[in-house]
């Protein structure tokens, strides 16, 4: 009976154990935007799109950007499917930054009014970490970006995402420079 006992016991305390690390606290909101650093709705839902949900401050800089690129500086001319087709994120992250939203936003959009269309969102990381370890990150980054285009509209068989880790890097070299451009999602339209 002892033993029985002891064993139930654990039982109880394994499954408290287990049960209170599946509560969560996190906060939902059923809002469809995102507010930014100077308190406006930015008109997209960001939540869920990445690591955690920054504002524009928290990423540094006025504008948001936290890298020192501009939306409409070395990233293209434009955040639409004739404009930018590449998502850059900052190191180790998966993150999208509030810089890139209306670019994704132009995406989906596009996407909705096309439902024809098709794309393939590709996630690279940089040479830093493991092979598998870039693989996971690169697709974790490019599920952020295609979660976002469907949250905006875009369908999910309109989408396909694949990672090539850091194996098609778009800069070679070994420091921050290119690491920075490598860091990346890219989205590339099917038939154009």
């Amino acid at each position: 009976m002892k033993l029985s006992l002891s064993k139930i016991a654990i039982a109880v305390a394994l499954t408290t154990t287990l049960l209170s690390g599946c509560s969560s606290t996190d906060e939902k909101t059923d809002s469809l935007t995102d507010t930014n650093a100077s308190g406006t709705g930015t008109g997209v839902n960001t939540s869920g799109t990445g690591d955690s949900a920054l504002s524009g401050s928290e990423l540094g800089g006025a504008n948001g950007s936290g890298n020192g690129y501009g939306a409409n500086g070395a990233y293209g001319s434009g955040g639409g499917p004739n404009g930018t087709k590449t998502i850059y994120f900052m190191f180790d992250s998966s993150q999208v930054q509030e810089e890139f939203v209306p670019v994704i936003a132009a995406h989906a959009q596009s996407l909705q009014s096309n439902s024809s269309q098709h794309v393939i969102v590709e996630g690279h990381a940089d040479e830093r970490g493991s092979r598998e370890y870039n693989i996971a990150l690169g697709e974790r980054r490019a599920k952020a970006v295609a979660r976002m285009m469907t949250m905006q509209g875009a369908s999910d068989s309109q989408i396909e995402v694949v990672s090539y880790g850091e194996e098609k890097p778009a800069a070679s070299g070994h420091d921050e420079s290119a690491w920075q451009l490598n860091r990346r999602a890219e989205i590339d339209y099917q038939g154009q």
